[in-house]
C-alpha cells in the first residue's frame, strides 16, 4: 500500500508532461487526461502536445496555471485561443509545423515569453502581437512566407537570436540596428540582393547566416562586426561570380563645378551662395583612393574590392571612387581599423567557401 501511495504521489507531482504522438488526441480534456496519465495540471511546468490531431489550441489550456513551457508542434492547428495569455508564467511557446496564419490579439499580453517558435507555418507577415513581447530573447519564424520585416522589429531590444530563414525577404529595414543584443541572425534561403549597412552596428553578433540568397557584394560596414565567428555565404552570386565592370555615370556640370570648388579649396559661404548649394557642396565624399585628392557627389564609380577579414573570410565589398581611372584603392582607415584590414586581395575570382549551415 505504501509503495502504491508513493507511486501515485510521484505521478501527481510531475512537473513535465509529455502527451505527444497520441493518435486519438484531438481535444484537451484535462480532467480525463490528468487521471489516465497521472498528473496534476496545477503544478505542471512543461507540457508537450506534439504530433497529435489538434486543429485548435482550446481554452482548457488555462488549467495549467504554472505552465512555463508549451510545445504544440507538428499538429494541424489553425487557431490558438486568446486564453493562452492567462498563463502568466509562460516563458517558452513552440508551435512549429502547424497551419497558423495569425495570432489572437491577446497574445501580445504574454509578457513573460522569452522564446517563441512559429517556424513552418503559413505566415505571410510577422504577427504584430510579436512586437509587444519586450522580453523576447529567441524568435524563430523560419519556413513561412514572410516578405517584409516591419520597422517595429526595433521594439525587440532584448532579442539575442532571430531566425528568418526560408522566407521571401527581399530587403531588411534599417531598424535592425536597434537590436543591440542580437548574437545570432539567420537570413538564409531568402531573396536578399543586398545587406543594409546598419548590420555593422550589431556589435554582439557572432553568427550571420546569408547562404542561398542573391547577394553580389557586402557593405564595408560588415567588417565592424568584431565578434563575428560564423559567416555562411555559399549559394550566392558573390561566391562564384563577381562584378568586374565599372559602373559610372558621367558627372553633370553641377558636379564638375562642385568638385573644382572642393579640390581647389575655394572659399564659400551663405553671403555668396544659396543654402541649397552650400548643402550640396558640404555633401562631398572623399575618394577612397589614398593617392587621389578628388571628391564626388552623385557621379561615382562602383568597384568591388576583395578583402581578407580576420584571416578567415574573403569578402567582396562595395567601394566608390571619383573616377573610373583609379586603380590603386583601399578602404578608408577612418571607417575600418587598419590592423583588421591588413591584407587587400585583388579582384580575381575566388574559390567557393566551405562554411556549413549554422
Amino acid at each position: 500500500m505504501m509503495n502504491l501511495d508513493n507511486e501515485m504521489e510521484e505521478k501527481s507531482s510531475k512537473s513535465e508532461v509529455n502527451l505527444s504522438s497520441l493518435n486519438d488526441l484531438h481535444t484537451l480534456d484535462v480532467p480525463s487526461l490528468s487521471i489516465t496519465h497521472g498528473f496534476n495540471p496545477e503544478i505542471v511546468r512543461k507540457l508537450i502536445l506534439t504530433k497529435n490531431s489538434f486543429t485548435v489550441l482550446p481554452l482548457t489550456i488555462t488549467h495549467f496555471v504554472q505552465l512555463e513551457e508549451l510545445d504544440i508542434s507538428f499538429n494541424q492547428i489553425t487557431w490558438i485561443s486568446g486564453e493562452l495569455a492567462r498563463l502568466r508564467k509562460l516563458t517558452s511557446f513552440t508551435a512549429r509545423n502547424n497551419r497558423l496564419t495569425n495570432l489572437p490579439k491577446e497574445f501580445g499580453r504574454c509578457s513573460s515569453l522569452e522564446t517563441l517558435n512559429l517556424s513552418g507555418n503559413l505566415y505571410s507577415d510577422i504577427p504584430p502581437q510579436v512586437f509587444s513581447l519586450r522580453r523576447l530573447r529567441n524568435l524563430y519564424l523560419g519556413g513561412n512566407k514572410i516578405a517584409v520585416v516591419p520597422p517595429q522589429v526595433e521594439n525587440l531590444r532584448k532579442l539575442e537570436l532571430l531566425y528568418l530563414g526560408g522566407n521571401n525577404l527581399t530587403e531588411l529595414p534599417p531598424q535592425f540596428k536597434k537590436l543591440k543584443n542580437l548574437r545570432h541572425l539567420f537570413l538564409c534561403d531568402n531573396r536578399l540582393s543586398s545587406i543594409p549597412v546598419e548590420l555593422g552596428r550589431l556589435k554582439k553578433l557572432s553568427s550571420l547566416s546569408l547562404h542561398k540568397n542573391y547577394i553580389k557584394s557586402l557593405p564595408v560596414e560588415i567588417l565592424m562586426l568584431v565578434q563575428l565567428q560564423e559567416l555562411t555565404l555559399r549559394d550566392n552570386p558573390l561566391v562564384s561570380t563577381f562584378i568586374k565592370k565599372l559602373e559610372f555615370t558621367p558627372p553633370t556640370l553641377l558636379e564638375l563645378c562642385g568638385r573644382t570648388i572642393k579640390t581647389k579649396n575655394v572659399k564659400y559661404g551663405p553671403d555668396m551662395l544659396p543654402k541649397q548649394m552650400i548643402s550640396y557642396l558640404n555633401s562631398a565624399k572623399k575618394c577612397l583612393n589614398p593617392k587621389c585628392d578628388g571628391v564626388y557627389f552623385d557621379s561615382r564609380v562602383k568597384r568591388i574590392q576583395f578583402t581578407d577579414f580576420c584571416g578567415r573570410y574573403r569578402l567582396p565589398l562595395e567601394q566608390y571612387l571619383c573616377s573610373p581611372n583609379e586603380s590603386d584603392i583601399c578602404i578608408d582607415s577612418s571607417v575600418v581599423d587598419a590592423e583588421r584590414m591588413r591584407r587587400v586581395l585583388l579582384p580575381v575570382e575566388l574559390s567557393s567557401t566551405s562554411e556549413e549551415d549554422s
